[in-house]
């Protein structure tokens, strides 16, 4: 079941969105504006929520309103890891939540929030336990980041890559399973809550991981999951079988699906953070995506208060 459909990922990071080519977002509000206009069309109650933004900044929650964005929006989305890159400390979560609050009147989604467990697992228990303290109740979804590590031969999706320094190792160790899929401590604390804490998974294409994480999320009582469907997939061999198993297998849970990534061949320049040349192309991925997985069935609940069961999306 799909619940919600995410117009890209942190579009104010210059890892999900090329800044140097657009720097003030005139691009990306195009890009925005044809997508929430688009699965409008091709679904006329599905929630359509705007990329989750990192670093949380009302600024570029104003610059979108002035171009028009948050009118084709249903709700925005936040990401934060106060204890690993943001230079905010955890105890102010409620406070950033609230200075975009203050700058716009839809649901604030908190999309990615998570601890590593890099220096320890202890601090990403506590850090988990402390999260959900602040956030159930504030926000009408709370997506963990993550369920599994990043595996060790992959890449991080970020263009900061090792100028970071150890900052861009803590992107290996999110995951709350270790990357040969056994639980930390923190999972052995999640299970207290969810079903109000979601999590947010990303897949990549022909995972390896999906079938073991569909097992361990039932066994941790996950309603809410936030994953992808990338453009720059769409365009591989076989790109169809893999997005319908993947929505198959997940078809169980209430799923934010995030559409992003540029194909290269697409893009003004070839990355996957590139504005594309046409952002119709983008849109009509989305819709395309919302037709193939949807249902035009129910009439969506509030975003401001779970639970969110329809409209009813399924493979």
């Amino acid at each position: 079941m799909i619940e919600a459909a995410k117009i890209w990922n942190e579009p104010n990071n210059k890892s999900h969105w090329d800044l140097l080519i657009d720097p003030a977002w005139a691009m990306f509000a195009n890009l925005a504006l044809a997508a929430g206009k688009a699965i409008r069309s091709a679904h006329p109650t599905l929630p359509r929520v705007l990329g989750g933004i990192s670093p949380i900044d009302p600024s570029f929650m104003r610059n979108m309103q002035a171009r028009g964005v948050i009118d084709h929006v249903d709700a925005v989305a936040v990401h934060g890891f106060p204890l690993d890159w943001n230079l905010w400390q955890i105890g102010e979560w409620p406070a950033k939540i609230e200075e975009i609050k203050a700058v716009i009147s839809l649901p604030v989604w908190v999309t990615e929030v998570g601890v590593s467990s890099f220096g320890a697992e202890e601090v990403q228990a506590w850090g988990l336990s402390r999260t959900a303290e602040l956030l159930i109740g504030r926000a009408p979804r709370i997506h963990w980041y993550s369920l599994y590590d990043l595996p060790s031969t992959w890449e991080a999706t970020t263009r900061h890559k090792e100028a970071e320094g150890s900052s861009y190792y803590r992107h290996f160790h999110m995951g709350l399973l270790r990357e040969d899929g056994t639980p930390k401590a923190a999972a052995e604390l999640f299970g207290q809550y969810a079903p109000d804490m979601g999590l947010c998974q990303w897949f990549h294409f022909e995972d390896h991981r999906l079938d073991d994480a569909v097992r361990w999320m039932r066994r941790f009582g996950v309603r809410h999951l936030r994953t992808g469907l990338s453009w720059a997939d769409s365009f591989r061999p076989n790109a169809l079988d893999w997005f319908d198993r993947q929505m198959d297998a997940l078809a169980e849970f209430d799923v934010t699906v995030t559409f992003c990534f540029t194909p290269e061949h697409r893009g003004l320049e070839p990355h996957h953070t590139s504005p594309p040349l046409d952002v119709n192309e983008f849109a009509d991925f989305c819709a395309q995506m919302v037709e193939r997985y949807c249902t035009k069935t129910g009439v969506a609940s509030s975003l401001t208060t779970p639970p969110l069961r329809e409209p009813t999306c399924v493979p």
